[in-house]
């Protein structure tokens, strides 16, 4: 009776020991992936950190970004790397599939509402 106890005890704590090591390794955001609306602004979150848009100017012309970014809480914050690299930051929500922030870069600043397209 006391062996019986023992394995079940060891096999216990082995199981408790593997749900919480797989239970703490990843935790997907749900920002990952690719996210447009109908007037060519797009913005493709990628888990590496790093993204890419393509967002209208003020002329309706297409501009190119691309850097590094981090989610805290509802604040977005852009490394937007170019020519030079500068920091934005931005508050974002979540409603659904759609998205909702302030996109602001080269004194471009935009209302988005961007629908999530693709992982």
């Amino acid at each position: 009776m006391k062996n019986r106890f023992m394995k079940f005890t060891v096999f216990a704590f082995f199981a408790v020991a593997i749900f919480c090591l797989f239970s703490s390794c990843y935790t997907p955001n749900p920002l990952y992936g690719t996210w447009t609306d109908n007037d060519g602004n797009k913005i493709q979150f990628i888990d590496d950190g790093t993204f890419s848009a393509i967002i209208k100017d003020s002329d309706d012309n297409l501009v190119s970004y691309s850097g590094d970014w981090t989610a805290i809480d509802n604040v977005l914050i852009f490394n937007i790397k170019g020519d030079t690299t500068y920091t934005r930051n931005t508050e974002w929500d979540l409603r659904g599939a759609m998205l909702y922030l302030t996109w602001t870069a080269n004194n471009n600043t935009k209302m988005l509402v961007l629908y999530h397209t693709s992982r």
